[in-house]
């Protein structure tokens, strides 16, 4: 199998979202996890100053009408992504679609570089970030492509499957 690259691909302007959201969908019915590994559309906080004075922070796409796709290019995930509704193409000449390069991804905040890992399926660990911060779980599966594990949390007290990425977990 060939390696994964980020691409970018040109939508509609404010369809950005439902791209990515449609083409996540895809991936789950069509079972490609494993060859579109991300999909990102990029943002970045931005200070807001009301006619009133008052001022806040929100949330505003970096590049309006463009989605970031982390993924294998073959004929297959070529063919979903560009037939996705919303999507007018991939960025390059031609139909070819050329990869980001690594200069053009670090101000992004998109890092190529892998995080080692020390736990293994069936391990405790503890979440220590993001929304599930503290809660322990038990690993149920590894996904190196995605930088994320899959644990099992007790929600309403059920055992339920939760990804989270590696940078946010630690070994018991």
């Amino acid at each position: 199998m060939s390696e994964a690259s980020w691409y970018v691909v040109h939508t509609y302007s404010g369809y950005e979202n439902k791209v990515k959201a449609n083409i996540e969908k895809t991936i789950e019915n069509r079972h490609l996890e494993d060859q579109i590994l991300e999909v990102r559309v990029p943002m970045q906080d931005v200070v807001e100053v009301r006619e009133d004075g008052a001022s806040r922070q929100v949330q505003k796409k970096m590049f309006p009408g463009y989605v970031l796709i982390n993924m294998v290019m073959n004929d297959d995930t070529w063919y979903v992504v560009r037939n996705t509704r919303g999507v007018t193409g991939f960025v390059g000449p031609g139909s070819k679609p050329v990869p980001l390069t690594e200069e053009e991804m670090r101000p992004l905040g998109i890092k190529s570089d892998s995080v080692q890992i020390d736990f293994a399926e069936g391990d405790s660990v503890v979440v220590t970030g993001g929304v599930w911060k503290d809660t322990v779980g038990i690993i149920r599966a590894i996904n190196d492509n995605k930088q994320s594990v899959t644990i099992n949390v007790d929600l309403f007290g059920r055992e339920t499957p939760v990804e989270i990425s590696f940078t946010e977990i630690r070994k018991m």
